[in-house]
């Protein structure tokens, strides 16, 4: 069955919808010609994403994947994913994100000052897309002066036919951070947890004997912009269209704002910031709800398919920021769960608190929403609204 085709990115739930139909683990091919086993259901799924036998590392698939972006922390199996996440997490710390609270919506709050009233605007180019690149540029310690240049290299590092391909994007990203890290190591000393910004935190960082080699260091670094500012962007885009869309649902948030972190878990479910996980590899002939897929083979977990399996979820369909049942798989499941996920909620609960709070009445324009051309991202190109 042929996936990521004009038809399908028209309307991809649906699509999804007729995959789960066929059953939960189905045989596709994109429009490159790649085949692999995509899962559908919820259950399925997420047994996948915990699965060992399943690697993250495309080397190992019997052909076809070995050309694309390889980023360390994404692309490796324990026990190198182990060491990486660990190292990483001593970084990344719950204290470290909660701190940023305060200049997040200071962020928020300039960026809306920008608007003007009465107007139309861009959501995603004015608000959703440079949030994320200024908080992650300041958490990893980015100087002010160069923030400009690195969110326009930034700018949809996983988009494609923009006429620049997505490794020769992440080159000049990891050319830059290289840079970055040679400055910055010299002025390092004491501990991750006393280090000024995460990069700095990260050059300190050790586990026993273990340290971050230099490439992984800046592979990272590329990881964090892109995984930092891509999918939250998403996020935030998704999440105000479907307000707008659901007036009682935006009502019933502006009548109670205790909701933000609800409606922030609803969205996720409901339309997610990744349409699939990236990509896996069997490393064994490997049977899935009775369905043989062969060592060699690639199989990709459909997360906006098993977000919206009626089997797991009561009327599926429907955007619900009350819903009890909100379990959902939009940061993954098992070792390699989004480390990103504290933030990726945080920036997302405030960058809707401060549209609604900031601006009433907030409306979509006449114009259509532009959503990216690509199966694997969700999310918008474009998001028009009114300033009333």
């Amino acid at each position: 069955m042929l996936i990521d085709d004009r038809e399908f990115l028209a309307d991809p739930h649906a699509a999804y919808a007729r995959l789960r139909e066929t059953g939960p683990v189905v045989p596709v091919r994109d429009p490159n010609g790649v085949e692999y086993w995509l899962i559908t259901r919820y259950a399925e799924a997420k047994a996948a994403l915990s699965d060992p036998r399943l690697s993250k590392d495309p080397r190992r698939a019997a052909s076809g994947l070995a050309e694309g972006v390889f980023l360390p922390m994404v692309n490796s199996d324990p026990p190198d994913h182990t060491r990486l996440r660990r190292l990483v997490t001593t970084a990344f710390s719950a204290r470290r994100v909660e701190s940023l609270r305060p200049r997040i919506e200071q962020i928020a709050d300039g960026l809306v000052d920008e608007f003007q009233h009465g107007a139309t605007v861009d959501l995603i180019d004015a608000f959703a897309f440079p949030l994320p690149v200024l908080v992650i540029c300041e958490l990893l310690g980015v100087p002010p002066a160069h923030r400009a240049a690195l969110r326009g290299w930034a700018a949809r590092v996983l988009q494609v036919g923009d006429g620049d391909s997505p490794r020769a994007r992440a080159r000049r990203l990891a050319a830059y951070f290289t840079k970055l890290v040679a400055a910055k190591r010299p002025l390092v000393s004491g501990s991750a947890h006393a280090q000024p910004d995460l990069l700095s935190a990260l050059i300190c960082a050790r586990d026993g004997e273990h340290r971050l080699s230099e490439d992984e260091l800046v592979q990272l670094c590329v990881l964090l912009l892109i995984a930092g500012h891509e999918t939250t962007t998403n996020l935030i885009g998704n999440a105000m269209l479907a307000l707008l869309r659901h007036p009682e649902q935006l009502a019933a948030l502006r009548a109670d704002p205790g909701l933000l972190p609800a409606v922030v878990e609803e969205v996720l479910r409901h339309d997610g910031p990744l349409g699939r996980a990236t990509l896996r590899v069997a490393t064994e002939d490997i049977t899935i709800a009775g369905t043989l897929v062969p060592a060699g083979a690639v199989v990709s977990v459909g997360l906006a398919a098993a977000n919206r399996d009626g089997d797991r979820f009561t009327d599926a369909d429907r955007l619900d920021i009350g819903r009890s049942d909100g379990k959902h798989l939009a940061f993954g499941h098992g070792i390699h769960f989004c480390l990103g996920a504290p933030l990726a909620r945080l920036q997302g609960a405030v960058a809707i608190g401060t549209l609604l709070r900031r601006l009433p009445g907030l409306a979509l324009d006449d114009r259509a929403a532009q959503w990216l051309p690509t199966g694997l991202a969700r999310g918008l190109i474009t998001l028009p609204a009114r300033l009333n």
